[in-house]
């Protein structure tokens, strides 16, 4: 699949890191370091624009590197760029430990997964198909 994109960073375009990788790194693209305290969360600019086809997506998600070791996370995960947005990718963080994390320009802060996905309609019923699980929901399939 081919992906317009314009590229106002000052880093090359996204890569996957492995040949059956399902994301691509998301690069800083900053003026100067960007400070994020516990708790904090900050946007941060990738500098790309993108045109998905009708019918895709781009799901920005956590890289589980930084948020293993330095508690770094999306905080909309995953957060949703629509076929129609034209604006700027950009990466909403959050710092969900104990100590500073400092962002440096050109620093892999992200990953972006293209996905397919459908539009529904409503079909207004009175009654819903009956199943083992019922209306059972959180935890009620058990701890194990």
């Amino acid at each position: 699949m081919k992906i317009k994109v314009i590229n106002q960073s000052k880093h090359s375009l996204p890569e996957y890191q492995t040949p059956l990788a399902a994301g691509l790194d998301l690069r800083a693209n900053l003026d100067e370091p960007v400070s994020l305290g516990p708790l904090e969360r900050k946007l941060i600019g990738t500098g790309l624009f993108i045109e998905l086809p009708a019918g895709f997506e781009a799901q920005i998600r956590p890289r589980s590197g930084l948020a293993f070791k330095y508690g770094l996370s999306v905080l909309n995960t995953p957060g949703t760029v629509d076929a129609d947005y034209r604006g700027e990718i950009k990466v909403l963080l959050v710092n969900l430990s104990n100590e500073t994390f400092v962002v440096q320009d050109g620093e892999r802060i992200a990953q972006m997964v293209i996905a397919k996905h459908e539009q529904i309609q409503w079909d207004s019923v009175d009654n819903l198909s009956e199943t083992e699980r019922g209306a059972g929901g959180y935890g009620s399939t058990g701890k194990a």
